[in-house]
């Protein structure tokens, strides 16, 4: 897989370099601003990217934007972006355009050495990862009452939460007081209160329910 890495810390950027290169990943380039990372992203060999939402010369969302506008341009193009902060305006932008391989995490998550490689991977597969701090934060934010998260249990609403962390059913299941069959009872649930068409993949409907979740906040 060739990744586009965008960060202007050097001494992350040079640690995530070495950890991708050491999971199989291959960095085709590693910028530390804007226009660098739009250069970068413009080959068309280019598979992914890891990005900070804050690059120079403002540092207010250029990597963000970057980000937006090649999957304008290849719809569908993985992107995994990295925040300091929870910013619920990014994370809604970013997944305004409703397809998946997107994903949305802390900074802090990168010293989870395992499950940052495998939320590149996810992303870079078509899923969709968001932090769970984000998500907390739209779903404390969600006031909508037409939406058909609405129709959701509140044990379907923490399942479809940890699936919007880019969790199997098996992984679900690993958690306290919840089998995999009644992950997999919750999951046929969600697909079919959020009116999500059953000739669809169960992973592609995993996506579209995620996305359906999060953009809902």
């Amino acid at each position: 897989m060739r990744l586009v890495l965008a960060e202007d810390h050097a001494l992350l950027r040079d640690g995530l370099i070495r950890l991708l290169e050491a999971h199989g990943f291959t960095i085709v380039a590693a910028v530390d601003n804007e226009p660098d990372l739009v250069q970068a992203l413009a080959d068309p060999t280019v598979e992914a990217a890891v990005v900070d939402v804050r690059l120079p010369p403002a540092f207010t969302d250029e990597g963000l934007r970057a980000a937006i506008a090649v999957r304008v341009a290849r719809p569908g193009f993985p992107v995994l972006v990295l925040s300091q902060y929870v910013e619920q305006l990014y994370a809604r932008e970013l997944l305004s355009g409703g397809d998946g391989a997107v994903g949305y995490l802390l900074k802090d998550r990168v010293s989870d050495v395992g499950r940052f490689v495998e939320s590149v991977r996810q992303v870079a597969g078509g899923g969709t990862v968001m932090d769970p701090e984000v998500i907390a934060a739209l779903v404390a934010s969600r006031s909508r009452r037409d939406d058909p998260i609405e129709r959701l249990t509140v044990r379907e609403l923490e399942v479809l939460g940890l699936m919007a962390e880019g969790r199997s059913n098996a992984s679900i299941a690993s958690r306290p007081v919840i089998t995999e069959k009644s992950v997999g009872k919750h999951t046929s649930n969600i697909f079919s209160k959020l009116d999500l068409p059953v000739d669809n993949t169960d992973d592609h409907r995993r996506v579209r329910a995620v996305l359906a979740y999060l953009n809902s906040a």
